[in-house]
C-alpha cells in the first residue's frame, strides 16, 4: 500500500505542474513518457497524481530526461518535498530482512516435512560456507559500507544459491536493511514498475533472473533500470542479489554475430564483471565442514551426506528430497506400483541398476485389481515416462542409468570377475532415487513383495549377487520354493556360494559325484576354496597325485589352506623336510592351526574340516 499525505507540499505540487506542462508541451501521454522514460506505466501515472507520496529521486530523473527537463532542479524540488513532510515518507517496496521467511524467497525446502515429528516449522539443515561465500560476503561487506553494488550467482539446479544469498543478507539484517522481491503481478512487470521507487538500504531480491533479464519485451528495459539503479548516488547504498542456471548465463552474455541482433545488450553489460560462479558439488573441505555439522546433531545433513557419498552432491539431494516423496505420494497407480518394486529390490539387496523388464514384470501384483483392469498397453512406458521427469537438483525418482563396464587388469588364474556371467545388458535399466530408496527401507521395512516380485526376480535378474541376496530374503521371509529356485538360478549364474550350498545338499543326500561336480563347477568359475576343496577331496579318493596339483594351483593363488594341505601331503609321503618348508610358509602367512589329521569325519564336505573350512567352504579357523 501507498502512504499518502494529509496535505500537499507547494514543491511537489511545482514539481508535477513541471512535469504535466512537459508532457503537454511534447504531446505526450503517461503511457509514451512511461516508454520514453523506460518506466513502468504505473510509476508514470503515480509520480504525476497528487493523491500519490513523492516519486523517488532516480523516477523524476528519468521523467526529467525523457521530457528535456533539467533534471537537477527537478531533484531537488523533489528533495524539497520530502523534507518539508518530515523526513520523507514515501511508498518504497519491501519489507525488514527479518520480517521474511526463506522459504518465501524460494529457499528449498529440505526433508519431509509431514514425516513424524513434524511440528508444522519447516527447518533448515546448517549451512557450510565455500569459497563463492566469501566472495559474496565481501560483496555485502561493501554494501554495508555505502557502496551499491550488484552480483548474480551463477550454478546448477538446487546448488545452494538461492541460500548463499539468504545467508550473505543477514548481517544487513541487523543493520535495518529492506530486501524486496519482485512478483506481483509478474516478477518482470513488478520489477520494471517498482525498481525506480527502490529507497537506499534495501536489498532487490531478483532470484531465478531470467524471468526477469530474460523477459522478451522487459528483460532490457530492467537491466537498464538496476544499473540506473546502481549508479544513482540518491538511491544507494542497494544490493542487488540475483541466481541464474549456467545456460542462461552463457545466453546473456553471448556476443552477437557480425550484422546480427544483439537481444541482451544490456544484460551482458550488467553481468560483465558480477557473476560469482556456484560449484555442483561439496569439495573435501566442505564435506568435512557438514559432517562435523552432522556430528553436531544436524539430522538432515546427516541424511544427504549418506546418500550423497563422495560426490558430494549435497545440495541437491536437500532440494530434491522432499519433491522426490512427493511425486511417489501423487504417482498414477503404475507409476507407484514401479516405484515400490524398485524400492523393495534394493532394500532387498539387489543392485543399483534395475532391468526395466523386472521391474514391468514385478509390478503387475503391486496395482489393486480395479487399477490393473484399467492398465493399457503402453502402460509401462508411461510409468517410466512420468518417473523420469526431473524434480530440483537434476533428480527424478527412476531415471534411466547406463552401467559402467568393468575395467580390470588382465588375470591369468581363473576368477570370479574373469568366468562368471556378467549382469544382463538385454534391455535398459533403471536406477532409484537414493532419497526414495531410502524411504523405501524405512516405510516398507515389515513388508513382504507379492508373488510377482519373485517370479520376475527369478525371469529377469541375471547377477549371482543380486540372486544370492533375494534368495536370503526369500527365505528369511519363508518362501522356500522362492528361496530355493532362486539358489539354482544363482548358481547357474556362477555364484559360489549357492554352488556351495546345494553341494552341501547333495553330499547329505548320499550324492559324493554330485557334489564334487559342483565342487568342480565353482572351481572353474575361479574360486580359490573351490579349488581347494577339489584337493581335499582328491586326497580322499587317494589320488595325492591329482590333489597335490590341484593343491598347488590353490596355494600360487594365496590359499594358506593349501600349504597346509601340501605339508600333509608331503608329510604323508615320506617328504618330512618338504612337509616342514611347506608348514613354515603356512606360518609365515599367518597359520597357526595344527598340522593334525585325527578325528576326521566321513564324506567329502564335513571332511574338510580338518583344514580349517566350514563345509560352504569358508574358514572356521586361521591355521
Amino acid at each position: 500500500m501507498h502512504d499518502e499525505h494529509d496535505s500537499p507540499d507547494p514543491a511537489l505540487i511545482e514539481l508535477r505542474e513541471r512535469l504535466t506542462a512537459g508532457m503537454a508541451h511534447m504531446r505526450l501521454n503517461q503511457t509514451d513518457l512511461a516508454t520514453r522514460a523506460g518506466l513502468g506505466r504505473t510509476t508514470v501515472s503515480e509520480a504525476l497524481s497528487p493523491a500519490k507520496p513523492a516519486p523517488s529521486p532516480q523516477t523524476v530523473a528519468a521523467l526529467a530526461r525523457a521530457l528535456r527537463l533539467p533534471a537537477e532542479e527537478l531533484v531537488e524540488l523533489r528533495r524539497s518535498a520530502v523534507e518539508d513532510t518530515g523526513g520523507g515518507v514515501w511508498s518504497v517496496p519491501g519489507r525488514s530482512i527479518g520480517e521474511w521467511d526463506p522459504h518465501d524467497l524460494e529457499v528449498h525446502p529440505a526433508g519431509d516435512a509431514s514425516g513424524p515429528g513434524w511440528s508444522g516449522a519447516r527447518t533448515m539443515p546448517g549451512y557450510v560456507r565455500r569459497e563463492h561465500d566469501r566472495v559474496l560476503a565481501g560483496v555485502v561487506a561493501d554494501a554495508a559500507a555505502g557502496r551499491s553494488r550488484a552480483v548474480v550467482l551463477v550454478g546448477g539446479s538446487s546448488t545452494g544459491k538461492t541460500r548463499a544469498c539468504w545467508e550473505a543478507v543477514q548481517p544487513l539484517a541487523a543493520q535495518g536493511w529492506r530486501l524486496w522481491h519482485p512478483f506481483d503481478p509478474t516478477r518482470a512487470q513488478d520489477a520494471l514498475e517498482d525498481l525506480p521507487r527502490v529507497a537506499p538500504r534495501t536489498v532487490v531480491w531478483l532470484n531465478e533472473a531470467q524471468h526477469y533479464l530474460g523477459d522478451r519485451t522487459a528483460g532490457e528495459q530492467i537491466a537498464a533500470a538496476v544499473h540506473q539503479l546502481l549508479v544513482t548516488a540518491e538511491s544507494g547504498p542497494v544490493l542487488v542479489l540475483g541466481t541464474l542456471w549456467p545456460e542462461y548465463a552463457a545466453q546473456y552474455t553471448a556476443l552477437p554475430a557480425p550484422g546480427g541482433e544483439d537481444p541482451h545488450s544490456r544484460v551482458r553489460e550488467l553481468l560483465a564483471g558480477r557473476v560469482i560462479t556456484v560449484p555442483e558439488s561439496f569439495d573435501a573441505p566442505a564435506l568435512a565442514a557438514a559432517a562435523a555439522l552432522a556430528e553436531g546433531g544436524d539430522r538432515l545433513l546427516a541424511d544427504a551426506l549418506g546418500r550423497a557419498g563422495t560426490e558430494g552432491r549435497v545440495t541437491q539431494d536437500l532440494a530434491g528430497a522432499p519433491e522426490l516423496l512427493n511425486r511417489y505420494r501423487h504417482a498414477s497407480p503404475a507409476a507407484a506400483a514401479v516405484l515400490e518394486v524398485a524400492m523393495d529390490a534394493r532394500r532387498l539387496g539387489v543392485g543399483l541398476h534395475l532391468p526395466q523388464a523386472f521391474l514391468t514384470d514385478a509390478a503387475t501384483e503391486y496395482l489393486t485389481d480395479t487399477d490393473h483392469d484399467q492398465l493399457t498397453d503402453d502402460w509401462a512406458e508411461q510409468a517410466f515416462a512420468e518417473l523420469a521427469t526431473l524434480v530440483h537438483g537434476k533428480q527424478a525418482p527412476l531415471r534411466r542409468a547406463t552401467p559402467r563396464a568393468p575395467k580390470r587388469p588382465p588375470i591369468p588364474f581363473p576368477s570370479p570377475a574373469a568366468h562368471a556371467p556378467a549382469p544382463s545388458t538385454d534391455g535398459p535399466v533403471s536406477r532409484l532415487a537414493d532419497y526414495l530408496e531410502q524411504h523405501g527401507r524405512t516405510s516398507r521395512r515389515d513388508l513382504c513383495p507379492p508373488a510377482s516380485f519373485w517370479h520376475a526376480a527369478h525371469t529377469h535378474l541375471t547377477d549371482p549377487d543380486d540372486l544370492d541376496n533375494l534368495t536370503q530374503a526369500a527365505g528369511e521371509r519363508h518362501r522356500l520354493q522362492w528361496a530355493h529356485s532362486l539358489r539354482h538360478r544363482a548358481a547357474n549364474h556362477g555364484s559360489i556360494g549357492a554352488l556351495y550350498h546345494l553341494a552341501d545338499m547333495r553330499e547329505k543326500a548320499g550324492d559324493r559325484d554330485g557334489a564334487e561336480a559342483l565342487a568342480r563347477q565353482a572351481a572353474d568359475h575361479g574360486n580359490t576354496n573351490a579349488v581347494f576343496d577339489l584337493a581335499v577331496m582328491q586326497e580322499r579318493a587317494g589320488d595325492r597325485e591329482g590333489a597335490e596339483v590341484l593343491a598347488r594351483q590353490a596355494a600360487d593363488h594365496g590359499s594358506t589352506h593349501a600349504l597346509c594341505l601340501l605339508a600333509v601331503i608331503r608329510e604323508e609321503a615320506g617328504d618330512r623336510e618338504g612337509a616342514e618348508v611347506l608348514a613354515r610358509q603356512a606360518a609365515d602367512h599367518g597359520s597357526t592351526h595344527a598340522l593334525s589329521r585325527s578325528g576326521e569325519k566321513p564324506g567329502i564336505f564335513t571332511r574338510l574340516w580338518p583344514y580349517g573350512l566350514d563345509p560352504d567352504g569358508t574358514p572356521t579357523t586361521s591355521w
